[in-house]
C-alpha cells in the first residue's frame, strides 16, 4: 500500500516510472524489517540499486530500526519510516525536483506570492488548541494541524531557490508546532527532522545564499511556552533572527486568566531578562488588548508596569472590540468606548517613549539591513528588528544605487520613535 501511494504520489506530480536501474535517475527502495530475512534482503535491495544506479532514496519499516541503513550503505540519499509518503516526496523533490515546464505548469516551483521576491511567509500550521474568550480562530479553522516538516522544509528550499532572502515563520501558534502529532520525526535531506518548532527553525537557519549569506529567519506568533527559551540560544548564534513576536495580551493575573491566556507577568519579565542576557540583540514584539470587559484602572496601570519593567522593542495595542460567537461577549462590566480609548492613548504614548529610547541607542552603531525599495532619493530598508509592514524601517539616505533585495551594511546616523537612518559604509 506505501509503495502504490508513492507511485501515485510521483505520477500525479508527472514523474515517468521505469522498470529498470539504467533509465531511473532516482531509485526509491521499500524496505520491511520484521524478521531477521526480511532485513538481509532489504540490505541486500539498497545495496543492488546503490550499485546499479547510484542514486537511491530508502522507505519502510527498515528505515525506522535506527541508523542500520546509514550504517550499512551511508552512500543512500534519504531514510524515512513505513507510511511516510510526504517525507518520500520531500526527499524525491529535494533530489531529483521536477523540470518546471513553462508550457503545461501553471504555478512555479516557489507558487504563487503576493510578496516581494525578497522575503516570503511560510505557515506551518493552521487552527489552533488555545480557547481565548475574545478570538474565534478555533470555531473557523478548527484544532491544530501541523503540516509534514518534509513539506515545510521543501516549501521553504523553493522560495530560497527563487531568491527569497527572509523567510517569515507564521502560523496561529507557532510554538505549537507538532504538538498534535506528538512531535512526530520526519525526514528532510536523508536524516531525521522533529516535527518542532526548534528543530525546525534550526534547519532553516542551515539555508544560505549563493554569496553565503544566511537566509533570515523570522519567527512570528509565538506562544511563550517553556521551551521558546531553546530559540534564544540559536538567535545568539546568528543562525535565526534575534526576534521574538510573542502576543501577551495583558499583564494581570485575573485579566489573563478571563481571556484563558497562559502565562503570568512575573514569570514572563523574569524569562525576558534571561533572554536578553543571552542574546542582547533580542528584539520583542507584542500586542495587547486594552479595555477588556471587567478590567480596572489598577489592573490596567499593572499592564503599564509591565511595559516599563519589560521595555518591549515593539508593540501593537487594541481596544476590546466584542466579535460574534466569541465567550467574552457574555463576560460582565464592558468598558465604555471612551474609557477604553482614553487607555489605548496612554499605553501608546508611553510605549512610544520607550521605543524611542531604545532606538537611540543604535545611533553609531554598524548593522545589516535588506533592501526593500530603492528611489532617487535613496532606499529603504529593514533590519533584524523589523518586521515588514508591522514593524519600523531603515531609510538609507545615500542607498539610490543599492538594489532591492540587497543585505546591505550601514551605519546608524539618527533615529525617531520607530525608525533609523542610516548611510551605507
Amino acid at each position: 500500500m506505501d509503495s502504490e501511494h508513492i507511485l501515485t504520489r510521483l505520477r500525479a506530480e508527472g514523474y515517468i516510472i521505469s522498470p529498470s536501474y539504467a533509465d531511473s535517475d532516482l531509485v526509491v527502495v521499500n524496505t520491511c524489517g520484521f524478521i531477521d530475512s526480511a532485513v538481509e534482503e532489504s540490505l541486500d535491495a539498497i545495496g543492488e540499486a546503490l550499485a546499479e544506479n547510484g542514486k537511491v532514496v530508502v522507505t519502510g519499516c527498515l528505515g525506522a530500526k535506527g541508523d542500520i541503513v546509514k550504517k550499512t550503505h551511508p552512500k543512500v540519499l534519504a531514510v524515512t519510516g513505513p507510511h511516510a509518503t510526504d517525507e518520500v516526496m520531500a526527499a524525491v523533490h529535494a533530489h531529483l525536483p521536477r523540470l518546471h515546464d513553462p508550457y503545461s505548469d501553471l504555478v512555479p516551483p516557489q507558487g504563487i506570492r503576493l510578496t516581494p521576491k525578497h522575503f516570503a511567509y511560510v505557515k506551518i500550521s493552521e487552527g489552533c488548541n488555545h480557547r481565548c474568550t475574545f478570538c474565534i480562530i478555533p470555531s473557523m479553522r478548527g484544532d491544530l494541524v501541523s503540516r509534514p516538516v518534509g513539506d515545510v522544509m521543501q516549501e521553504a528550499q523553493n522560495l530560497v531557490n527563487a531568491g527569497v532572502k527572509e523567510l517569515l515563520v507564521i502560523s496561529q501558534d507557532t510554538s505549537a508546532y507538532g504538538v498534535d502529532v506528538k512531535y512526530r520525526t520526519g525526514f528532510w535531506n536523508g536524516r531525521p527532522l522533529k516535527t518542532r518548532m526548534t528543530e525546525l527553525v534550526q534547519a532553516m537557519g542551515e539555508f544560505r545564499q549563493a554569496g553565503g549569506q544566511n537566509v533570515w529567519v523570522r519567527l512570528h506568533y509565538v506562544y511563550p511556552y517553556p521551551h521558546v527559551d531553546e530559540v534564544i540560544p540559536l538567535m545568539a548564534a546568528g543562525k535565526i533572527l534575534p526576534y521574538l513576536d510573542i502576543p501577551f495580551q495583558h499583564a494581570n493575573k485575573r485579566i489573563l486568566k478571563l481571556m484563558k491566556r497562559p502565562a503570568s507577568s512575573e514569570n514572563v519579565l523574569v524569562r525576558i531578562k534571561q533572554w536578553r542576557e543571552i542574546c542582547p540583540d533580542l528584539t520583542l514584539r507584542s500586542t495587547f488588548i486594552v479595555g477588556f470587559p471587567g478590567e480596572t484602572e489598577a489592573e490596567f496601570e499593572e499592564l503599564l508596569d509591565f511595559l516599563k519593567e519589560a521595555q518591549l522593542d515593539r508593540v501593537g495595542a487594541f481596544m476590546y472590540s466584542p466579535v460574534e460567537g466569541a465567550l467574552a461577549n457574555a463576560l460582565p462590566d464592558h468598558i465604555t468606548p471612551e474609557v477604553q480609548q482614553e487607555r489605548l492613548r496612554r499605553l501608546m504614548e508611553l510605549q512610544e517613549t520607550i521605543s524611542e529610547a531604545r532606538l537611540q541607542r543604535k545611533i553609531g552603531k554598524v548593522i545589516t539591513v535588506l533592501v526593500d525599495e530603492v528611489d532617487e532619493e535613496g532606499a529603504i530598508a529593514r533590519s533584524a528588528a523589523d518586521a515588514p509592514e508591522i514593524d519600523g524601517v531603515v531609510y538609507i539616505v545615500d542607498g539610490e544605487s543599492l538594489k532591492v533585495g540587497d543585505f546591505v551594511q550601514v551605519r546608524v546616523t539618527d533615529s525617531d520613535v520607530h525608525d533609523l537612518w542610516a548611510e551605507t559604509i
